[in-house]
C-alpha cells in the first residue's frame, strides 16, 4: 500500500478520534459499503442520507453510525485489490 493512502487513513483516524472513544469499521466488498459504528449497539432512531451517498445514523441527537456507499470510488480510499 502506498504511503499516500496510509497518510489519508491516518488523517481519517484522527477525525474519528474527535467524535468517538471507540469505533468499529466494517467493509462489505460485494456491496462496496463501508460501515463505521460510533456506538454499540447503535439503536438508531433517525438517519439522514447526504447528497454524496453517506448515511448518517442518529440516536436522538447523537451520531452513532456512518455508512459510506460506493466506498471504493471515494478519492484516496482504496478498498479493492488492484
Amino acid at each position: 500500500m502506498d504511503t499516500a493512502v496510509i497518510d489519508k487513513i491516518i488523517r481519517g483516524a484522527a477525525g474519528l478520534a474527535q467524535v468517538a472513544e471507540r469505533c468499529w469499521v466494517n467493509y462489505d466488498r460485494e456491496a462496496d459499503v463501508l460501515y463505521i459504528s460510533l456506538d454499540r449497539p447503535q439503536q438508531a432512531t433517525d438517519s439522514d442520507l447526504t447528497d454524496d451517498d453517506i448515511l448518517l445514523s442518529y440516536r436522538d441527537d447523537k451520531l452513532v453510525g456512518i455508512t459510506v456507499l460506493h466506498a471504493s470510488q471515494r478519492d484516496g480510499l482504496t478498498l479493492r485489490p488492484d
